[in-house]
């Protein structure tokens, strides 16, 4: 294991490998310390040839980047970055009337999870939601185009959203839960040492439009002053499920990295989310911040509690919806609980306690395996085989089990502290297996030195066969949390936006259509983008004037991009094929100021400029 790992490392740092037809000739800058068959046979297996495609999307977080970046696998090539909670100059979100507006002020955000939208457990390639765990938002992008399209929020109760964005099996619900317990409702004061009575939790469902994707603030759980972390829905025999970690369940403040682990276990949060939609619907729930809030107290049989080992992070919950899976990080096992027993326990009310009126379910009821899977288990996936993959943090290894017969066949290190780790489909009912991509939080010595600030690192991992093996090392920026890996052939992104489906009557598709307009205070300005000019190329106002810019981009031919920069006013947009954007400013310095294509687009491209001539009052 160890020897394939170093010959592992030697390809991932950028050994030159040329592939000859007929066979393999390895031709290199220094000479590899160990077997060339291996090292080609890697090379082979993340090889993706010029003009090809990769077989995967991966999708994974930016974290405090705002950002979801999207890589092809086995490649691991970067493929794009996704704007989503933060203005990114280079597609010109954050800087057109409409993505300015979502952002909301704001000018970051901490995405960890990203979710694909599902239909009956499987994705089905039509969104990807993101939460934003530092604002408590939830975002929505639209995979049609690979753009964001919606940010709700900040949602009211919820404070650090990081128990999100996981779906149900047919996307009724993207799930919620604080990070942060504060006192309700958000404003009020309270001292720090009423923490464990005044202080509340929530978790949550966002409903989600079947037809749009658009999301509302749905219903809300009152809970204990624990921190919530991540989540997962329930399939099959758990469908109607939600599952959520949580640590702190000593309601501890202060150093919480010794307060909150004096206790041998934390819990499962298990929420029966037909009933909580049951229960708002019939009145069981009290208005805070204009949201319906169910109290468990109220409304028995919504919510239950399951005893877990110490600081849990994650919970997942098996492809066959049979078993839910958590992780304790100061603990060495990885638990499995049955549904089976779950509902067993819950019918005959083999309780072991509670928790602020929630039923503390009786550990050795409902526990089907205690999996000794290694140092620091955070987060298990799954394979097509019958195996799944939890990742170790302490000890810095992936380990395979088995479900069903619970024994650890094989362990594989990872080079640096793993986080969370992505299979192909491995959150579906019908994981694809092959391969699996481990999200790394740290990435030192591994790559050329670029200062103090160290890039953060994937890598690609072999689940084919019996063991797993090293395939790739790949770096990416700040900072990867969570990912999912989908079918290429799932996606089927527009190249063009079709003419026919532009809405707006300001968007206008020939010159003699364009021009300025002076209505009094504002300014109204239909301009269209073609190879390469602006029309109209030039704009007269008076300094003050409020100036509203319909672009339009007549193109109807792929990768025909066109920006807008408009000098020292801090613009920059970029308009796809058939797409319009909306520019709003003040134009409230006088002068003579340029605007440009900001984005290649033919020959001429430098030629394609404008002037906007700004008279002093």
């Amino acid at each position: 294991m160890k020897g394939n790992h170093t010959k592992l490392t030697w390809f991932g740092l950028g050994v030159l490998c040329v592939l000859v037809l007929g066979g393999i000739l390895v031709n290199c800058s220094r000479k590899p310390k160990v077997e060339r068959g291996d090292t080609a046979e890697a090379a082979i297996a993340t090889y993706v040839a010029p003009g090809d495609t990769d077989e995967y999307y991966l999708f994974y977080s930016g974290g405090h980047s705002g950002n979801v970046y999207v890589a092809g696998v086995p490649s691991m090539r970067h493929i794009a970055t996704i704007p989503v909670f933060a203005p990114y100059p280079a597609t010109g979100y954050g800087f057109d009337k409409d993505t300015k507006h979502m952002l909301g002020g704001f000018n970051w955000g901490d995405v960890h999870h990203p979710a694909l939208s599902e239909t009956k457990g499987d994705y089905d390639g039509r969104w990807l939601f993101v939460n934003d765990n530092a604002n408590n938002r939830m975002a929505r992008i639209d995979l049609r185009d690979f753009k964001t399209k919606q940010i709700l929020g900040p949602i009211p109760n919820i404070s650090g959203y990081h128990g999100g964005s996981f779906v149900t099996p047919n996307t009724e619900y993207v799930l919620a839960a604080s990070r942060f317990s504060v006192p309700l409702p958000k404003g009020t004061y309270e001292p720090i040492e009423n923490y464990a009575t005044k202080y509340k939790g929530i978790v949550a469902g966002v409903p989600i439009n079947p037809q749009t994707g658009e999301m509302s603030v749905g219903w809300q759980i009152l809970m204990p002053p624990f921190d919530f972390d991540l989540g997962d829905a329930g399939k099959g025999p758990s469908e109607g499920w939600a599952f959520w970690t949580c640590y702190n369940s000593e309601r501890a403040t202060g150093k919480l990295e010794v307060t909150s682990t004096q206790k041998d276990r934390d819990y499962v949060v298990a929420v029966n989310w037909k009933a909580a939609e049951q229960a708002a619907k019939e009145g069981k729930a009290t208005t805070i911040s204009g949201v319906q809030v169910i109290d468990p107290k109220t409304a028995p049989g919504v919510v239950y509690l399951i005893p877990a080992a110490k600081s849990p992070h994650g919970v997942d919950v098996s492809p066959d919806g049979k078993y839910i899976i958590a992780s304790g990080k100061l603990q060495s096992i990885t638990t499995v609980f049955a549904i089976e027993k779950v509902l067993a326990a819950i019918q005959n009310k083999d309780f072991s306690g509670d928790e602020d009126g929630i039923p503390v379910l009786n550990y050795d009821k409902v526990k089907e395996a205690e999996v000794n899977v290694g140092l620091g288990p955070l987060h298990t996936q799954f394979d097509a085989d019958g195996y799944a993959y939890t990742s170790l943090f302490v000890e810095s290894a992936v380990a395979k089990w088995k479900l069903g017969s619970w024994e650890v066949v094989d362990k594989i290190p990872i080079s640096y502290n793993i986080g969370h780790l992505s299979t192909a489909e491995g959150d579906t009912m019908h994981p694809a297996g092959k391969y699996l991509v481990a999200l790394n939080k740290l990435s030192h010595g591994r790559h050329m030195n670029v200062g103090p600030s160290q890039p953060e690192s994937s890598q690609l991992i072999s689940i084919s066969g019996e063991k797993m093996k090293l395939l790739y090392d790949a770096f990416t920026e700040p900072e990867p949390h969570y990912a999912q890996m989908i079918k290429a052939d799932k996606l089927k992104p527009v190249e063009v936006y079709p003419k026919e489906e532009m809405k707006n009557t300001n968007a206008v598709w020939d010159v003699k259509d364009t021009g300025v307009m002076n209505q009094g205070n504002d300014v109204l300005v239909k301009m269209i983008a073609v190879r390469s000019s602006f029309e109209p190329n030039k704009i007269e106002v008076t300094q003050g004037q409020h100036v509203t810019i319909y672009l339009t981009n007549i193109e109807q031919t792929t990768d025909e991009l066109h920006g807008f920069g408009l000098g020292e006013y801090n613009i920059n947009v970029v308009v796809d094929p058939g797409e319009m954007k909306v520019i709003d400013f003040v134009a409230d310095k006088p002068g003579v100021f340029p605007y440009y294509c900001t984005n290649f687009c033919s020959a001429l491209h430098q030629e394609m400029q404008g002037y906007l001539l700004v008279k002093p009052k």
